[in-house]
């Protein structure tokens, strides 16, 4: 897998699978145990009903695992998208 730097990430349009508009990439969320990304920050569209993905404040959440590609834009797969935002809220403690 070719590397990709953070710092190049940020600021991307993140679109679905099929060709939604999502937002642009604002940060990610890493596991600091293990260094694997859990999560995509995304500043949603103006236009993209959030209801329907995990939310943050104002922004939602893509898990990493959903990414597709990463090339002008960054793809994600809008069925793990959609399916993270049934998923209860992993707590720690």
């Amino acid at each position: 897998m070719k590397k990709i730097f953070a710092k190049n990430l940020r600021d991307k349009q993140v679109v679905s699978s099929d060709g939604v508009t999502l937002g642009v990439l604002n940060n990610i969320i890493m596991d600091i145990r293990s260094g694997s990304i859990e999560d995509l920050v995304v500043k949603p569209d103006i236009a993209l009903e959030k209801k329907k993905y995990k939310e943050d404040g104002e922004f939602i959440l893509m898990p990493f695992g959903s990414v597709r590609a990463i090339k002008d834009y960054i793809v994600v797969d809008k069925t793990m998208s959609l399916a993270s935002a049934a998923e209860p809220p992993v707590t720690e403690g």
